[in-house]
Parts: structure tokens; sequence; C-alpha cells
């Protein structure tokens, strides 16, 4: 390959990118609001884990003592709560597998390869 298909080649690259830059900037700025959406979610099903996993803690504790103070009465209500607790922390663990990772700036990323991947057509 000579010198100056080289400069050619590398004139054509430049070209694709300085024309597709306004994209990739609209992308990148699609993809951060996006990206930014998806961590919030995440990060409130986290603390709903972990505010559900300590109340679950607490009211298994308040359970185990009321049990042993041995009135029928408040040992259902306790024992109630503590489920309902066990229950909110169980749905928000199962929510939180079941989530897809975020796999941040995949369709820029996607833009990118395609458009390098059309750069190497063209030169061959």
């Amino acid at each position: 390959m000579t010198v100056q298909s080289k400069i050619a080649r590398w004139r054509n690259v430049g070209r694709l990118l300085s024309r597709r830059i306004w994209d990739y900037s609209e992308l990148f700025r699609i993809e951060m609001a996006e990206t930014k959406s998806r961590l919030l979610h995440e990060v409130v099903a986290l603390v709903v884990l972990a505010i559900g996993a300590l109340f679950t803690l607490s009211f298994f504790c308040i359970a185990v003592i009321i049990t042993a103070a041995g009135s029928p009465y408040f040992v259902a209500v306790a024992w109630g709560v503590a489920a309902v607790w066990l229950l909110v922390t169980l749905v928000a663990g199962i929510l939180m597998r079941s989530r897809h990772p975020a796999e941040p700036f995949q369709t820029l990323r996607t833009e990118i390869e395609r458009d390098l991947e059309a750069v190497k057509e063209s030169n061959t």
C-alpha cells in the first residue's frame, strides 16, 4: 500500500467521522439520559432492598421477643408484620436479580462499529 493510498484512506475516514460527529453527539446525549434513568431505577431498587432487609431483621427480632412473652394476639400480629416485610424483601431481591445489567452507550458503540466496518469495506 502506497503512502498516497494510506493518506487517501485516512482522509476518507476523517470525512466520514466529521460528517457523523453531530450524530454521535446527539446519540451520546440520548444514551446519557437513558443511562441516568437506569441508574436511578437501580439505586432506588437497591435502597428498597436494603430497607426491606433491615425491617425484616428488626421485625423478626420483635417477633421473637413477643413470642417469648406468650400473648397469642401479639404473636400473630408480630409474625404477620414480619412476614409482610419478608415478602417485600424477597420481591425486591427477585426484581433485582431479574433485571438485565445495564450496558451504557450500547447504541453509540454499535453505531461507531458499523461506521468503522463500512470504512473497512470501502477501502478493500
